[in-house]
């Protein structure tokens, strides 16, 4: 079931017993665009808690909500989960957020100097590549012309 939910404007909020907004795995799935069991694997990675249940129904909290959007930003910006599970644990653990605050400043110059390095790597190829093709468009030309008979 790898196929992608079609994304949602929003998520559906049940009220819970507690007054607190939970959202259905479903409605967390079909708001970001990815598939239930994607949510469920993020569970057993220990990245979101285990849901609540109502009714028998996965329910997450604002709190789970939130973790997911950091997740999927992350893993979209390149992060391993490896990092990830670092950077939520950090958040968990600091409720000034100043040590996860840094931690996540030096991740983000240490991918921004990664992504630079790229850069510079695809800069210089498609030159070599473009210059590679004048050369062999200048060769073309040069065996048309000695191909033509004179008069």
């Amino acid at each position: 079931m790898s196929e992608r939910r079609r994304k949602r404007p929003g998520a559906i909020a049940d009220p819970s017993p507690m007054g607190d907004v939970s959202y259905g795995i479903g409605d967390l799935a079909d708001e970001f665009g990815i598939t239930t069991r994607t949510i469920r694997f993020y569970e057993a990675k220990g990245l979101l808690s285990p849901p609540g249940r109502i009714s028998g129904a996965r329910t997450y909290g604002k709190r789970e909500r939130a973790r997911l959007m950091i997740i999927l930003r992350a893993k979209n910006l390149g992060f391993s989960l490896e990092e990830i599970a670092e950077y939520l644990a950090l958040y968990d653990a600091d409720p000034t957020q100043i040590t996860q605050l840094k931690h996540l400043i030096g991740k983000v110059d240490a991918s921004v100097e990664e992504l630079q390095k790229k850069r510079a790597d695809l800069d210089r190829a498609m030159r070599e590549l473009k210059d590679l093709r004048a050369k062999a468009v200048d060769a073309l030309n040069d065996k048309k012309r000695q191909r033509k008979p004179l008069h």
